[in-house]
């Protein structure tokens, strides 16, 4: 665990280079992170969108099968 908060600071510090000043109690997610959160959102649309389509497409009546007839008049008699 601390490898991963080792190298999220080390992340965090090469990000951050263009910043004067870093204020530790301040955190903000920044253009960065809008960037990736309305990628994701768009992703989620496109997908939802797509199984939508594809739900569309489905046939949910099922044909019946003459095997199972057969097979229950002979288990009844």
């Amino acid at each position: 665990m601390s490898d991963m908060s080792a190298s999220a600071s080390l992340a965090m510090t090469q990000l951050a280079t263009l910043a004067k000043e870093i204020d530790k109690d301040k955190v903000t997610p920044g253009v960065l992170g809008f960037i990736v959160f309305a990628v994701m959102a768009l992703a989620v649309w496109a997908l939802m969108k797509s199984m939508s389509r594809h739900m569309g497409k489905v046939a949910f009546t099922e044909t019946p099968d003459p095997k199972a007839d057969a097979s229950s008049d002979s288990v009844k008699d």
